[in-house]
Protein backbone atom coordinates (compact mmCIF):
# COMPACT_ATOMS: atom_id res chain seq x y z
CA UNK A 1 0.00 0.00 0.00
CA UNK A 2 1.37 3.60 -0.87
CA UNK A 3 1.94 5.52 2.13
CA UNK A 4 1.77 9.48 1.46
CA UNK A 5 2.50 10.65 4.65
CA UNK A 6 3.20 9.43 8.59
CA UNK A 7 3.39 11.14 11.87
CA UNK A 8 2.73 9.95 15.41
CA UNK A 9 -0.99 11.12 15.07
CA UNK A 10 -1.33 10.81 11.19
CA UNK A 11 -1.02 9.05 8.34
CA UNK A 12 -2.13 9.40 4.67
CA UNK A 13 -2.26 6.63 2.20
CA UNK A 14 -4.02 5.63 -0.89
CA UNK A 15 -6.47 2.85 -0.63
CA UNK A 16 -6.44 0.01 -3.02
CA UNK A 17 -9.50 -1.11 -4.41
CA UNK A 18 -10.86 -3.92 -2.83
CA UNK A 19 -10.11 -3.34 0.95
CA UNK A 20 -12.43 -2.61 3.39
CA UNK A 21 -11.31 1.12 4.56
CA UNK A 22 -12.53 0.58 8.21
CA UNK A 23 -10.78 -2.74 8.89
CA UNK A 24 -8.94 -3.94 6.18
CA UNK A 25 -7.07 -0.65 5.31
CA UNK A 26 -6.17 0.04 9.17
CA UNK A 27 -4.74 -3.52 9.67
CA UNK A 28 -2.39 -2.97 6.22
CA UNK A 29 -1.10 0.33 7.62
CA UNK A 30 -0.76 -1.31 10.91
CA UNK A 31 1.58 -4.03 9.28
CA UNK A 32 3.64 -1.32 7.39
CA UNK A 33 4.24 1.36 10.22
CA UNK A 34 2.82 -0.02 13.86
CA UNK A 35 0.47 1.24 15.91
CA UNK A 36 -3.36 1.63 16.24
CA UNK A 37 -5.75 3.14 13.20
CA UNK A 38 -9.15 4.92 13.70
CA UNK A 39 -10.58 5.30 10.01
CA UNK A 40 -12.41 9.18 10.20
CA UNK A 41 -14.05 8.66 6.77
CA UNK A 42 -14.42 6.14 4.26
CA UNK A 43 -14.91 5.01 0.63
CA UNK A 44 -16.56 1.87 -0.39
CA UNK A 45 -14.25 -0.70 -1.05
CA UNK A 46 -14.62 -1.27 -4.51
CA UNK A 47 -13.15 2.69 -4.65
CA UNK A 48 -9.23 3.22 -4.28
CA UNK A 49 -7.41 6.92 -3.54
CA UNK A 50 -6.31 8.83 -1.13
CA UNK A 51 -7.14 8.59 2.49
CA UNK A 52 -6.28 9.95 6.09
CA UNK A 53 -6.33 7.94 9.57
CA UNK A 54 -5.77 8.86 13.05
CA UNK A 55 -3.31 6.79 14.80
CA UNK A 56 -4.54 8.21 18.43
CA UNK A 57 -8.04 9.07 19.94
CA UNK A 58 -6.95 12.59 20.24
CA UNK A 59 -6.02 12.96 16.49
CA UNK A 60 -9.76 11.14 15.62
CA UNK A 61 -11.57 13.36 17.47
CA UNK A 62 -9.59 16.52 16.22
CA UNK A 63 -9.97 15.07 12.59
CA UNK A 64 -14.27 14.22 13.29
CA UNK A 65 -14.31 17.94 14.46
CA UNK A 66 -12.82 19.15 10.84
CA UNK A 67 -14.90 17.02 9.24
CA UNK A 68 -18.14 18.19 10.81
CA UNK A 69 -17.55 22.24 10.36
CA UNK A 70 -16.37 21.19 6.70
CA UNK A 71 -12.87 21.54 7.14
CA UNK A 72 -11.55 18.78 5.22
CA UNK A 73 -12.28 19.01 1.37
CA UNK A 74 -12.28 15.37 -0.71
CA UNK A 75 -12.04 15.67 -4.10
CA UNK A 76 -12.66 12.51 -6.98
CA UNK A 77 -11.81 11.79 -10.40
CA UNK A 78 -14.45 9.28 -12.03
CA UNK A 79 -15.22 8.32 -15.86
CA UNK A 80 -19.10 8.38 -16.44
CA UNK A 81 -21.02 7.28 -19.65
CA UNK A 82 -22.44 10.65 -22.10
CA UNK A 83 -21.03 13.87 -22.38
CA UNK A 84 -22.36 15.60 -18.61
CA UNK A 85 -22.48 19.37 -18.54
CA UNK A 86 -19.08 21.23 -18.82
CA UNK A 87 -19.62 21.75 -15.26
CA UNK A 88 -21.63 21.81 -12.29
CA UNK A 89 -22.96 22.85 -8.78
CA UNK A 90 -25.60 19.55 -7.67
CA UNK A 91 -28.16 19.37 -4.84
CA UNK A 92 -30.24 16.23 -4.08
CA UNK A 93 -32.30 14.83 -2.01
CA UNK A 94 -30.67 11.33 -0.93
CA UNK A 95 -32.02 8.23 0.89
CA UNK A 96 -30.48 5.04 1.43
CA UNK A 97 -32.37 1.43 1.51
CA UNK A 98 -29.47 -0.10 3.83
CA UNK A 99 -31.50 -3.39 2.86
CA UNK A 100 -30.28 -3.54 -0.35
CA UNK A 101 -27.10 -1.00 0.15
CA UNK A 102 -28.45 1.08 -2.58
CA UNK A 103 -29.31 5.06 -2.81
CA UNK A 104 -32.19 6.68 -4.60
CA UNK A 105 -32.75 10.36 -5.45
CA UNK A 106 -36.05 11.42 -3.72
CA UNK A 107 -38.68 14.21 -4.60
CA UNK A 108 -39.08 15.64 -0.88
CA UNK A 109 -37.60 15.70 2.41
CA UNK A 110 -38.49 13.07 4.69
CA UNK A 111 -37.25 10.70 7.47
CA UNK A 112 -33.48 9.23 6.72
CA UNK A 113 -33.25 11.12 3.48
CA UNK A 114 -29.94 13.44 3.54
CA UNK A 115 -28.89 16.43 1.17
CA UNK A 116 -26.04 15.89 -0.99
CA UNK A 117 -24.32 18.44 -2.71
CA UNK A 118 -21.16 18.06 -5.33
CA UNK A 119 -19.62 20.85 -7.85
CA UNK A 120 -17.99 18.88 -10.54
CA UNK A 121 -15.73 20.07 -13.96
CA UNK A 122 -15.79 17.88 -17.27
CA UNK A 123 -12.20 17.32 -17.98
CA UNK A 124 -12.72 15.02 -21.19
CA UNK A 125 -15.94 14.02 -22.96
CA UNK A 126 -17.04 11.11 -25.78
CA UNK A 127 -18.61 8.40 -25.11
CA UNK A 128 -17.33 8.40 -21.97
CA UNK A 129 -16.03 11.48 -20.32
CA UNK A 130 -13.68 12.32 -17.36
CA UNK A 131 -15.18 14.31 -14.40
CA UNK A 132 -13.18 15.92 -11.45
CA UNK A 133 -15.49 16.25 -8.48
CA UNK A 134 -15.34 17.81 -5.51
CA UNK A 135 -18.32 16.81 -2.36
CA UNK A 136 -19.55 19.18 -0.19
CA UNK A 137 -21.47 16.62 1.51
CA UNK A 138 -19.84 12.84 2.19
CA UNK A 139 -23.36 10.61 1.55
CA UNK A 140 -23.08 7.05 0.98
CA UNK A 141 -22.41 6.15 -2.81
CA UNK A 142 -23.51 9.75 -3.49
CA UNK A 143 -21.31 10.92 -6.85
CA UNK A 144 -22.54 7.41 -8.26
CA UNK A 145 -26.06 8.45 -7.18
CA UNK A 146 -26.04 11.95 -8.21
CA UNK A 147 -24.50 11.24 -11.99
CA UNK A 148 -26.39 7.95 -13.00
CA UNK A 149 -29.82 9.93 -11.82
CA UNK A 150 -28.82 12.13 -14.47
CA UNK A 151 -28.20 10.05 -17.11
CA UNK A 152 -24.27 9.59 -16.73
CA UNK A 153 -23.71 6.51 -14.67
CA UNK A 154 -20.25 6.04 -13.86
CA UNK A 155 -18.35 3.27 -16.55
CA UNK A 156 -18.37 0.05 -14.28
CA UNK A 157 -20.94 0.93 -11.91
CA UNK A 158 -23.19 -1.49 -12.75
CA UNK A 159 -25.29 -1.37 -9.18
CA UNK A 160 -26.43 1.96 -10.67
CA UNK A 161 -26.91 1.42 -14.51
CA UNK A 162 -23.60 0.63 -16.11
CA UNK A 163 -24.06 -1.69 -18.60
CA UNK A 164 -20.07 -1.85 -19.53
CA UNK A 165 -17.71 -4.91 -18.62
CA UNK A 166 -15.39 -2.76 -16.11
CA UNK A 167 -15.55 -4.81 -13.12
CA UNK A 168 -15.09 -1.76 -10.37
CA UNK A 169 -16.93 1.59 -10.61
CA UNK A 170 -14.44 4.05 -11.94
CA UNK A 171 -14.11 6.45 -9.57
CA UNK A 172 -10.93 7.71 -7.28
CA UNK A 173 -10.18 10.18 -4.15
CA UNK A 174 -7.45 12.05 -5.81
CA UNK A 175 -6.96 14.63 -3.40
CA UNK A 176 -7.96 15.10 -0.25
CA UNK A 177 -7.04 18.97 1.86
CA UNK A 178 -7.37 19.31 5.38
CA UNK A 179 -5.68 21.82 8.01
CA UNK A 180 -3.36 19.61 10.87
CA UNK A 181 -1.43 21.98 13.07
CA UNK A 182 -1.80 25.10 11.80
CA UNK A 183 -0.88 24.13 8.23
CA UNK A 184 -2.60 23.43 5.29
CA UNK A 185 -2.16 19.69 4.57
CA UNK A 186 -3.07 18.16 0.40
CA UNK A 187 -2.39 15.05 -0.32
CA UNK A 188 -2.91 14.18 -4.32
CA UNK A 189 -2.72 10.78 -6.18
CA UNK A 190 -4.40 10.01 -9.75
CA UNK A 191 -4.92 6.20 -11.54
CA UNK A 192 -3.35 5.59 -14.77
CA UNK A 193 -7.05 5.66 -16.02
CA UNK A 194 -7.37 9.12 -15.11
CA UNK A 195 -4.12 10.62 -16.83
CA UNK A 196 -4.86 13.05 -19.47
Amino acid sequence: MDILYSDRDIAVCVKPVGLDSEKEVPAALAEALGGEYYPVHRLDKNVGGVMVYARTRQAAAALSKTIQEGGMVKEYVAQVHGTPPESGDWTDLLWKDNKKNKVYVVKRMRQGVKEARLEFQRLSEGQTSLVHVRLHTGRSHQIRVQFASRGFPLVGDHKYGSRDASPVPMLYSCRITFPWQGEAKVYESLPDWAKV
